[in-house]
């Protein structure tokens, strides 16, 4: 119900042929490559800095459908991490097997983001709508699949939609600590796209909604809350243990 994406009759069409991994990094670093390059003119753009967007270093894999669905996608993974890349894998946790896969395969990625829609089965289903029967036993699946990544970075995600998914806080944090993730981010809801043929303004909470949300979350997982941010409408929540490792100072 809150995708921001315009849902045309193509985007569920089957696929049968399937790009290489390679091909698929190749030509991303070339599209951006040519996103980019009028910025060279640009007199507030340095060489140096110029330079820098010429050779991307980090992939997200998000965005626009589920990643997962790609059956390939431990590959592509792989290929990006043999390239000195990092990756940051969101998935909707509709595809366990396919991080099940990766994990057998010793494939991890930098970070793992899991999307939560709703902290209970009807909750999840009025939100998501899916194509699936088994929709919800596949993402429960995919939460308790978290800890076999030991070397990526997790995240449990949460976008809030006011009247919608954003309550029971105590049924979130029962799931959260079956995925023990690194970190849970609650995101409100923006009212954006083709979303707004679906849901009314007010279902965007506000950051103080959030942050009591989160709140009500740290009582009951152990989690801390330990970062927001009032424009993203985001807070942040981190197990205990691995708040010291969440950041990186700027260059």
């Amino acid at each position: 119900m809150f995708c921001w994406r315009f849902h045309t009759s193509d985007r569920f069409k089957a696929e049968t042929d399937w790009d290489n991994p390679a091909l698929i990094l190749d030509e991303a670093v070339a599209a951006q490559r040519k996103l980019l390059t009028g910025y060279r003119a640009n007199p507030h753009v340095t060489e140096r800095r110029f330079e820098e967007s010429m050779h991307p270093t980090h992939v997200a894999i998000s965005l626009d459908g589920e990643p997962t669905l790609y059956p390939l996608i431990g590959d592509l993974v792989q290929e990006i991490g043999q390239r000195g890349m990092t990756s940051f894998l969101v998935t909707n946790g509709t595809m366990p097997r396919r991080l099940e896969a990766m994990v057998e395969r010793g494939i991890e990625p930098t970070n793992l983001y899991l999307s939560l829609y709703g902290p209970d089965r009807q909750t999840y289903e009025s939100v998501t709508r899916p194509l699936v029967a088994d929709a919800w036993e596949r993402v429960t699946a995919s939460l308790k699949l978290m800890p076999t990544f030991k070397h990526s970075r997790t995240i449990v995600r949460l976008t809030l939609v006011k009247g919608h998914n954003m309550h029971k806080p105590e049924s979130y944090s029962k799931l959260v600590t079956e995925g023990v993730p690194s970190v849970v981010e609650l995101k409100g809801y923006s009212w954006l796209g083709e979303s707004r043929q679906r849901l009314p303004i007010s279902a965007m909470p506000y950051q103080l909604e959030i942050r009591e949300f989160a709140e009500r979350m740290e009582r009951t997982t152990g989690y801390e809350l330990v970062a927001e941010d009032t424009v993203s409408r985001v807070a942040v929540l981190a197990r205990d243990g691995v708040k010291a490792g969440l950041w990186l100072d700027p260059p």
